[in-house]
Formats: C-alpha cells, structure tokens, sequence
C-alpha cells in the first residue's frame, strides 16, 4: 500500500515556475514507477511526465517536454515535478501517482493516486 499526498500548487503568472511535491508513504515505495497526471475543468485526465524506480529514466508528454522535469529522492520517499514556463494551458489540477510495475503514459496503469494539487497560471 502506498499513500501519496501532493503539495505546491498555487496561483502564478504565465512565464513563472512551480515545483510540485509528492510525499509517499509505504515501504514499498521506492520500487514503485511513478507519474505526475493533470485535469483541466472539462476535459479528461492526461498523462504529463513519469519516472522510473531507480529514476534514472524520465517520460514527458509533448506538450510540457522542455519545460518541465520529473525527479525523485527515494531517501525522502519524493517525487518532484518542476514546472518552468508556465503557461494559462497547465491551470489544472495536478495529481502524483504509483505504479509497481514500469512507468508508463497510462493512467490505468497506475495503482495509488494522491488527492490533487491545483496549479493556475493567470495570463
């Protein structure tokens, strides 16, 4: 079982940068892949980066490559997302996510999710 909580989150203008937390509890969690997904209101959940166990492999979708970097501390049990440029198009709520098997851009893949922290960018 691994618990996860998200922190971080806020109100920042187009251009800014934001660094998202996740803490993890559960002994297991460092052979856990792990993933950052986002929802916008009204639109579906979408995959943004994902990160191996070991962290030494990292996956981002297209439209946050370069912007954004995924990384963990498996000491702390943490996942990090910061998020560089940001623009009115990431305001979303921004979930951290578990996955004992390997990291993949599938929501359905992933086991344990957190409750969400909400990032807007105000143009």
């Amino acid at each position: 079982q691994v618990q996860l909580v998200e922190s971080g989150g806020g109100l920042v203008q187009a251009g800014g940068s934001l660094r998202l937390s996740c803490a993890g509890s559960g002994r297991t969690f460092s052979s856990h892949a792990m993933g950052w997904f986002r929802q916008a209101p009204g639109k579906e959940r979408e995959f943004v980066a994902a990160i191996t166990w070991s962290g030494g492999t990292a996956y981002y979708a297209d439209s946050v490559k370069g912007r954004f970097t995924i990384s963990r501390d498996n000491a702390k049990n943490m996942v990090y997302l910061q998020m560089n440029s940001l623009k009115p198009e990431d305001t979303a709520v921004y979930y951290c996510a578990a996955n004992h098997g390997i990291a993949t851009r599938v929501e359905y893949d992933y086991d344990y999710w957190g409750q969400g922290t909400q990032v807007t960018v105000s143009s």
